[in-house]
């Protein structure tokens, strides 16, 4: 059972989320937040397994929220629920720890597919946010030096990584790559623990700034 903290200053979205956990065999939602320091506070006493994050919200903002459960609860992971019309919180939800973004237009159905991908250790950027992100971090690229190594990434890796950073699942690496998903899901697990990343929403932070994705692509 994955158990969740639904945290929204909208009562209508917690409400269409609650009904539709309810109706989940495999989700349990434990509590519900309308602060982000309800949310913080809820999270420190049912440790979840998944924390589904408004950005913005009263008292403490979705940032600051995922920040100090990403700091103390290091076995909860947050996912990002957002309008996402303003880059800046993304970009600042992505470097406080959350380990997913998903739009508040998504289908039910696609949030639901989410929380199980993040309780499962992996992170997931809905497609319509991808390109979004690495607009976002346009500008923001290290000078050369500062950049992080990728000395040890094979050169099949290199290729995952790039896919990755292109927001392609590891379906659509296995496809692209013409290997099985079982594979793919084995090169991002490498490039993890490589790299030293927390989550696939950091190989994609990594991509932009070795290069391997700009922009354009």
């Amino acid at each position: 059972m994955i158990s969740v903290v639904l945290a929204d200053d909208q009562p209508l979205i917690r409400s269409a989320l609650r009904v539709l956990l309810a109706e989940t065999a495999d989700l349990e939602l434990v509590g519900e937040a309308s602060t982000g320091t309800e949310a913080v506070a809820l999270a420190r006493e049912h440790r979840p397994d998944v924390v589904v994050m408004d950005l913005r919200m009263p008292e403490l903002d979705g940032i600051a929220a995922t920040a100090k459960i990403a700091e103390t609860l290091p076995d909860t992971r947050v996912v990002v629920l957002t309008t996402f019309d303003d880059d800046e919180y993304l970009y600042g939800a992505l470097r406080a720890g959350a380990s997913g973004f998903l739009v508040k237009d998504m289908g039910l159905d696609d949030i639901l597919a989410a929380i199980r991908v993040v309780a499962g250790g992996d992170a997931l950027i809905a497609p319509s946010v991808t390109r979004r992100l690495v607009d976002t971090l346009a500008g923001r690229t290290p000078a050369p030096a500062a950049r992080p190594s990728i000395a040890g990434v094979t050169d099949r890796e290199r290729e995952v990584l790039t896919l990755v950073g292109r927001g392609l699942s590891n379906a659509e690496i296995a496809a692209e790559l013409f290997i099985s998903i079982a594979t793919a899901k084995a090169h991002v697990a490498r490039l993890l623990t490589k790299l030293d990343a927390r989550d696939r929403v950091q190989l994609v932070i990594l991509a932009y700034q070795f290069g391997l994705v700009s922009p354009e692509d």
